[in-house]
């Protein structure tokens, strides 16, 4: 890619500046991308089942091929050469490292992410890996799955496992992407893997992956060289009351303890909230946390990492008529155990093709706000993005302007974060490539790179190359 190339296709941004050791990166995730389904000794994760159920994504599409980064990583990894970013986020695969979520490890899966890792060392490119995004060995979901403590336990065997084959090459780890998706979603509404629609499970699923966070930070800083950084990327909501009435107040107050509190309770201050447990007395009592369980999940953390997409509006809705439309898929069961009678409201008549509304504002707001509810703590913006229909022109580009305008808003958000105090290190765009975006299947783009699902050809849009020449921009000379 020329200079040429780039300044013709996109435009410039040189009113974005961000300090000089600002981190420029992109993400992916292990079952979006890899392919190579049942190859190397991998076995099924709870998305390989789900996406093989009929009925449960989207044209029957399912992860088996993917993009095929497991067989065309260099080809990636020299996009995002090129591209000049210089961190990439990457999850491993449990299945394809310990099949059973038991036991020994499989050699060809270490090498895999060896190989992986070696690739971008060599690029100058830091690696950061995710160790779960979502896709638990099918074996461990026949043994109860999250919902299970024995779940959390194996968790913090495959944390030392990984940490013991990538510790010398990988300084940056995150344990959980998104537990909420994991629990509210797979176990609440069913939308995700494993499909299920249990309350009960919903919250013991929730504390269960707080425990493996907890556990699998003891493994890793146990196995890890010392200086190496340990964090969790969550998925917090800017949660804001349709009106001023103390019902969308209350509102509110319940989805933010729902989305946001149940996981920073224990994790930045050492207990689940009081009104938490109260919502959701009728479900249960909470008799699956035990004594030390919140001691565990509040490690020090030595950054956390925030995805953002789109704030959520609520307000009180009477009983039974609780809008589905909460922006986490279709499906007669709500996620939002113990509240199913909060309305979800559009905060912008601007969308996305996920019928997300585009409003930079909430992340700032989220910014600033772990900015004052964790005084000091690196923050890293490590999922943001959208999809929309791209298509290829008949020069062979793939022009985003849409994606581009989105991604300037949200860099503006985070910049305005960073002038108002917050210490965000950092910025990884979603996704590298279009992939397989969950139960929606092929049918949603998110990537800066146009993936052609039937050649596999890549081409990078032009909010690649908007997003390479704000890097350039912002590299120290």
């Amino acid at each position: 890619m020329t200079e040429s190339h780039l300044t013709s296709l996109s435009p410039v941004a040189p009113d974005l500046e961000f300090p000089s050791d600002f981190l420029w990166g992109t993400a992916t995730a292990s079952y979006q991308i890899e392919g190579a389904a049942r190859e190397g000794g991998r076995t099924p994760s709870i998305w390989d089942t789900f996406s093989h159920t009929p009925g449960k994504v989207q044209a029957g599409d399912t992860g088996d091929v993917a993009c095929d980064h497991y067989h065309r990583w260099a080809e990636d990894l020299d996009l995002v050469k090129e591209l000049g970013i210089g961190a990439y986020r990457f999850s491993t695969s449990w299945s394809r490292v310990q099949p059973t979520g038991r036991g020994p490890a499989l050699q060809s899966g270490l090498d895999f992410y060896r190989r992986l890792t070696d690739g971008l060392l060599e690029r100058g490119i830091t690696p950061v890996v995710t160790l779960y995004h979502w896709d638990l060995p099918q074996e461990l979901e026949d043994a109860g799955g999250w919902p299970e403590r024995e779940t959390a336990e194996r968790f913090a065997e495959y944390a030392t496992i990984m940490a013991e084959a990538l510790g010398d090459r990988v300084s940056m780890w995150t344990t959980l992407n998104e537990p909420w998706c994991s629990s509210f979603l797979g176990y609440g509404s069913g939308v995700h893997a494993p499909g299920r629609t249990e309350p009960l499970a919903v919250l013991r699923a929730a504390h269960h992956l707080n425990l493996a966070h907890g556990l699998g930070t003891q493994a890793l800083r146990a196995a890890l060289p010392a200086g190496a950084k340990v964090s969790i990327t969550l998925n917090p909501a800017a949660v804001r009351p349709l009106t001023g009435s103390p019902e969308d107040a209350d509102a509110a107050r319940r989805i933010d303890a729902l989305q946001n509190r149940i996981f920073t309770g224990p994790l930045l201050h050492g207990g689940y909230p009081e009104d938490l447990k109260a919502d959701t007395a009728e479900i249960t009592d909470w008799s699956f946390v035990l004594p030390g369980d919140e001691e565990i999940i509040n490690q020090p953390l030595d950054s956390l990492g925030i995805n953002y997409y789109n704030p959520a509006i609520v307000s009180h809705a009477p009983a039974g008529g609780s809008a589905k439309d909460d922006g986490h898929g279709d499906s007669a069961h709500s996620p939002w155990v113990g509240s199913g009678h909060v309305a979800f409201h559009q905060a912008t008549e601007e969308r996305t093709e996920m019928n997300w509304s585009i409003d930079p504002t909430g992340l700032t707001e989220l910014l600033l706000r772990f900015h004052r509810e964790a005084p000091g703590l690196p923050l890293y913006v490590t999922e943001n993005g959208a999809a929309f229909a791209d298509t290829v022109d008949e020069d062979g580009q793939v022009r985003d302007p849409r994606r581009v305008s989105y991604l300037h808003g949200h860099l503006g958000a985070v910049r305005d974060a960073i002038g108002q105090g917050a210490p965000v290190r950092g910025y990884f765009v979603w996704s590298l490539l279009d992939n397989f975006e969950w139960a929606y299947g092929y049918s949603k783009r998110f990537g800066v790179v146009h993936v052609d699902f039937e050649t596999l050809r890549r081409t990078p849009k032009s909010s690649a190359l908007w997003y390479a020449d704000l890097i350039r921009r912002n590299r120290p000379m």
